[in-house]
């Protein structure tokens, strides 16, 4: 059986799930369709040039490289094929984005046949997506006279590739869908047990929401032929929680328009809005496709004569409905005025959805094509010694005289490019910037890779400091579908130039470490600013943003971000933390602190939160960063001590040394490289030359939260509240609880101990618990499983080091085994200690699970609905979110512990302790 008989055989495969024919990326394949093509008796041909023309991926897959070299015979009449005019093989080229087909396009453009140039050179105009390797060609021919060049220079000059692409229509009219009350979650969009298909768009799609709300989607088009459906999170915030592209994707593949009808389920331009607006992380993603997110605001706070809040028994404000988005209403949103209306009423001023730069994604089709148009602009007014036209929006830019800098603020000045040299940037100016670290994780990495063959990127940008391809999401389970997809995706991320988590010639030992522990580490520099793919890619060091697969890939092919410098929100601390408390409790109380002195409302949404942690090292600090995610912050910012920051570097150097010891550096030294700028940065802070970063003294932010420590009494714990009757008030990470609230007898079916937010620490202190059980109860049983997946293998290294392994290992029942990884999830647990491989585990959701209907304790930041628990009939899932000591002791004791038994099990234990720093942390 040849390939194409293969391919078959996988169509009818897919029929019976209801599947169109998957899209090609293999040059094998297409070769063979080719041949079939080109042999008119063929019995597969028609069928053959079906798949050539609408079913072959572009960019630089193979597949693409293929079809390119294809078409250019047909365009010099080297093949004839009727279905194929050159005319229809000049438009097939204009869909390809880049890659082969501008090699192409750029032979044909330069060559000697004069009337097929100047159709190549039309096309040409045309596309965006060209690298260094392209333009130099264009360049050199233009140095030596070729008029295409010369023509093809001026349009890019003139920006024509965008100014002569329809104008966004002034109306668009809509139909809503409220996809679910409360914060929608980018898991009810692209579930984390699906993570495996995200490459299969089509596939993937399948799995958004519900079959039943597909349906009625459907109904909705067909009833509303001439609307888009807007998919609502009604009395919440759509898109919270991880960042997922795939999330879009499938937004855009049920209620989008297809991005070019030669490349099937790839669609652009969705639609979404949220009473409380959109997640910034899923905004950004919505900005790639072109799309629109609509902070609806459609449910306001009832307020009293005095203008106060009026609040309900539970102390929290009551909300009144300022006008209905149900199901099936017809709204128009007008591009021009910006404003949201439901026939001639207007309901609401929509301008942050339409700023000239949102506009102009919109456009395009996505902000990647703004991105590398804007470069081309640059490279063509640069080779005609001409001032580029001003033809895009110009950069927001906002200095305030007399102001300050944040931390944030010095961060985004430091490492902006294209402002003016002594321009000085304050909040709310849109800033394209250089990044330093970028982080690709695994069950989104497929998707990088397909983000970076459609705008065909072949090499890591050269001014990325470093990159790192992470295999934690898929640590649990090395089942079928991992061992399909993550040695192709590891192959290919190595080759682009990233340190990668396994090894595709196999010589260094496989590490699953959470990737945002890895970055926290080689994150040197405290000025970096990181991408990563993930939510929680939230650093101790620099500023980190969490972001859509593609966002990171353009990161990785350019070194570049765009974005508004964000307002940032200030946290100071006083008082003295308890002997007993742990820093997790201060964590949560600092969210609780801020909603009750706001009466309510969430100030870190979509800022920056700026803590003046100072005495806390990288690891622990993490805790408060990672956390910040859940605070639906746009990112967070620690500042330190400087002796502090000193030896947080020094921790990482340690680790970096680590990695480099096992083999995975790689030809460019790239981890050796992050080494010798971490000693750098030591001596300039030992020196006095470059001090930690700290914010001016008069700087100004959206609000301050100072967290009294004094106030924090007891264990706090994150409560989902399922059972709220107020469904908005549901799964959110807002209801923070202390221990005393639980009686406790509220019974703990399973213990996690895991995922980013534990450190060594943590595990340290599991160890010194299960001693104290011991030493007070003669055994240690437990009455709940307890899960532990530490977060890296040199935690792992460093524990058995010191002794506390053996301990873990002296109380388990089984202790992962990388000889022999487990080939299927665990369905059943027993009421014992499981030592899991470092990786993300319970909190991902997408391989491993608790039981159906369990409660469960965990140190996780995941408590959506169905992420780590799955609802069961008669009993939803609920996962708690708690500190490491909370969650040994619910496992020992199957129960929420009441404070005398936690106070006791903790006694003499050396928690995460924090004091706030007595330095004045700023300039």
């Amino acid at each position: 059986m040849n390939i194409y008989q293969d391919y078959l055989q996988e169509i009818e495969e897919r029929k019976n799930q209801g599947l169109h024919p998957k899209p090609i990326d293999g040059a094998e394949l297409l070769s063979e369709i080719i041949s079939q093509i080109k042999d008119v008796d063929n019995a597969y041909r028609e069928d053959s040039l079906k798949f050539f023309i609408y079913n072959t991926l572009p960019g630089t897959t193979s597949a693409a490289g293929e079809k390119a070299k294809f078409l250019k015979e047909i365009i010099l009449g080297q093949s004839v094929v009727e279905e194929i005019t050159p005319a229809f093989a000049f438009e097939l080229l204009s869909h390809m984005k880049g890659g082969p087909s501008i090699e192409v396009l750029l032979d044909l453009a330069l060559g000697n046949d004069a009337s097929i140039a100047k159709e190549a050179a039309e096309v040409l105009k045309t596309q965006v997506f060209l690298y260094d390797a392209d333009t130099d060609r264009l360049k050199e021919a233009f140095k030596n006279g070729n008029p295409f060049a010369k023509e093809i220079i001026e349009s890019y000059a003139k920006a024509e590739f965008f100014t002569k692409l329809p104008e966004v229509p002034e109306e668009i009219k809509v139909v809503t869908y409220i996809a679910g009350e409360g914060d929608i979650s980018t898991d009810l969009l692209s579930p984390g047990n699906q993570a495996h298909s995200r490459s299969d768009r089509e596939l993937h799609g399948k799995c958004m929401i519900t079959p039943q709300a597909q349906e009625e989607i459907q109904a909705l088009q067909a009833k509303h032929p001439d609307a888009s459906v807007m998919l609502i999170a009604e009395k919440g915030t759509m898109g919270v929680g991880s960042s997922r592209m795939s999330g879009v994707n499938n937004v855009a593949l049920w209620t989008g328009k297809q991005a070019s009808p030669y490349v099937p389920f790839v669609n652009i331009a969705p639609i979404v809005g949220g009473t409380n607006g959109i997640s910034p992380i899923f905004l950004t993603t919505v900005d790639v496709t072109g799309g629109i997110g609509i902070d609806l605001k459609n449910w306001v706070k009832k307020l009293d004569a005095d203008g106060k809040p009026v609040l309900n028994e539970n102390n929290e404000p009551i909300l009144e409905q300022a006008y209905s988005v149900a199901t099936g209403t017809v709204l128009t949103i007008n591009t021009q005025t910006k404003k949201l209306y439901s026939g001639d009423q207007e309901l609401i001023d929509i301008s942050r959805s339409f700023t000239p730069q949102k506009k102009e994604f919109i456009r395009a089709g996505g902000s990647y094509a703004i991105v590398f148009g804007k470069k081309l602009q640059t490279f063509a007014a640069k080779v005609l010694d001409i001032e580029a036209p001003a033809v895009f929006a110009p950069s927001k830019e906002i200095s305030n005289e007399g102001q300050g800098l944040t931390a944030v603020e010095k961060i985004f000045n430091k490492n902006a490019v294209g402002i003016a040299p002594g321009k000085v940037l304050h909040a709310g100016s849109d800033v394209r910037v250089e990044v330093n670290i970028v982080g690709s994780q695994d069950t989104t990495g497929l998707m990088t890779a397909q983000e970076l063959e459609s705008m065909a990127a072949t090499v890591i940008s050269p001014i990325v400091d470093g990159a790192y391809q992470s295999g934690c999401h898929t640590a649990s389970v090395w089942d079928k579908k991992a061992q399909a997809n993550i040695p192709k995706l590891m192959k290919f991320m190595n080759n682009f130039g990233l340190i990668t988590a396994r090894d595709p010639k196999g010589v260094y030992h496989s590490m699953t470490d959470v990737i945002h522990k890895v970055l926290n580490d080689i994150t040197i520099d405290e000025w970096a600013i990181i991408i990563g793919g993930d939510s929680h890619t939230r650093m101790s060091k620099g500023v980190a943003f969490g972001a859509d697969s593609g966002t990171v890939a353009l990161a990785l092919a350019t070194g570049e971000a765009s974005m508004p410098i964000p307002e940032s929100v200030k946290v100071t601390f006083k008082g003295d933390m308890k002997e007993y408390m742990d820093f997790r409790d201060v964590v949560h109380a600092t969210q609780a602190q801020m909603l009750k002195k706001f009466n309510g409302e969430n100030v870190f949404q979509g800022r920056i939160i700026e803590v003046h942690i100072g005495t806390l090292t990288a690891d622990q600090a993490f805790t408060f960063t990672d956390w910040t995610a859940e605070m639906k912050a746009k990112a967070s910012i620690c500042i330190s001590e400087d002796d502090t920051l000193i030896e947080s570097l020094e921790i990482a150097k340690g680790r970096i040394q680590i990695m480099i010891d096992k083999g995975m550096d790689n030809d460019r030294q790239v981890l050796q490289g992050l080494i010798n700028k971490a000693d750098k940065r030591i001596t300039e802070i030992k020196s006095g030359e470059k001090p930690a970063l700290t914010p001016d003294a008069n700087a100004k932010y959206y609000a301050e939260v100072v967290v009294d420590l004094d106030e924090i009494a007891e264990p706090m714990i994150a409560d989902p509240d399922v059972n709220n009757k107020d469904v908005s008030k549901r799964y959110t990470h807002d209801t923070i609880r202390p221990l005393s609230f639980y009686g406790g007898d509220k019974k703990v079916d399973l213990g996690f101990i895991g995922s980013c937010m534990v450190h060594k620490g943590d595990m340290k202190i599991l160890a010194q618990m299960l001693k104290n059980v011991e030493a007070q109860q003669g055994k240690v049983e437990f009455k709940a499983p307890l899960v532990v997946a530490p977060p890296t293998y040199n935690i792992v290294d460093e524990l058995k080091a010191e002794g506390d392994w053996e301990v873990l290992q002296k109380y388990s029942g089984f202790e992962f085994d990388d000889n022999a990884p487990k080939g299927a999830a665990r369905t059943e647990y027993e009421n014992m200690l499981y030592l899991e491989r470092p990786g993300c585990n319970l909190c991902m959701g997408n391989q491993e699970k608790a039981a159906k209907g369990d409660t469960v304790m965990a140190t996780s930041t995941r408590l959506f609905q169905g992420r780590v628990v799955e609802d069961k009939e008669g009993k939803k899932g609920e996962s708690l979110l708690s500190s490491t000591p909370v969650v040994v002791l619910s496992t020992i004791l199957g129960r929420t512990p009441t404070m005398a038994e936690y106070t006791a099990a903790v006694d003499g234990i050396n928690l995460t302790k924090f004091a706030p720093s007595n330095k004045q942390l700023v300039m």
